[in-house]
């Protein structure tokens, strides 16, 4: 990754928790000078120091990039203690707050929103992004090699989109754990011991993710792959799969409530 400019200028991460912090790793790992990095957090790492990263110092003047990475509800306290011009691209993974939002506070500069998932704390996230009329081509693609240090990035056509979204991918991990705890509680409920359950439900899931990425193939396609006619796997897919109580009716609820919830967020 060319973090040339960025390492001439430097780069404000404002909140260095949970993904602030696999941001800031995944950037060290891949070419970001450690001097070029500052963070403001009322609660750093200890070893963020020792790495030879800015903590809570005085901030460049002209940084190339600004990374907003506090929860939505601290926007309002945060946002107001910043002060950014047209040359610094501004950066918010924060669920629900507007373009619009960050315009207001910083009306030169470049902004993009992005959303990425807790997968990138093992760099295997999926980052969503959509840039303000201020951000062009250059500015785009340095929010993309910024995420992309922690997994892959599409870009959306519309902010519009970016509530779904935060509902499907950004939310999604949490779902996909849900879903591993009611199959280990499944198989207990059968006789295996909770730990084997948890175990296998757990591999179950992992391998069966990882080999709908391998495969990039239609999940239609790959269910059908397993599934015998007449055999066990049809005998729980037509529970599973059911139009009134199966799981497409309330994956769609769930979704929807989640999406539901981000728009909130943005008012």
């Amino acid at each position: 990754m060319d973090f040339s400019d960025v390492n001439a200028r430097g780069l404000v991460l404002v909140g260095c928790g949970r993904m602030g912090g696999a941001l800031l790793d995944g950037w060290l790992r891949n070419g970001l000078a450690a001097g070029a990095a500052h963070v403001l957090d009322p609660h750093p790492r200890a070893e963020l120091s020792d790495l030879g990263v800015s903590v809570n110092a005085e901030l460049p003047d002209d940084p190339a990039v600004l990374v907003i990475a506090v929860k939505p509800q601290m926007m309002a306290d945060v946002l107001p203690r910043l002060s950014v011009g047209a040359r610094t691209l501004v950066v918010s993974v924060a669920a629900g707050v507007t373009l619009g939002a960050y315009q207001a506070a910083f009306p030169a500069a470049p902004i993009v929103r992005a959303m990425p998932n807790t997968p990138a704390a093992i760099g295997q996230g999926i980052t969503a992004i959509i840039g303000n009329a201020s951000a062009g081509e250059a500015e785009m693609a340095l929010a993309e090699t910024l995420m992309s240090a922690v997994g892959r990035v599409v870009r959306l056509e519309s902010e519009g989109q970016m509530d779904a979204v935060t509902a499907l991918s950004g939310s999604g991990p949490a779902y996909v754990f849900h879903l591993i705890e009611a199959m280990a509680a499944a198989g207990a409920a059968e006789g295996l011991s909770p730990a084997l359950a948890l175990e296998l439900a757990r591999a179950t899931v992992a391998g069966a993710g990882a080999l709908a990425v391998h495969e990039d193939a239609d999940p239609a396609k790959l269910r059908e792959a397993v599934t015998s006619p007449g055999g066990t796997t049809a005998a729980g897919l037509h529970e599973l799969m059911d139009p009134e109580t199966g799981l497409p009716p309330l994956m769609r609820r769930t979704i929807a409530a989640a999406a539901a919830r981000g728009r909130e967020l943005g008012q």
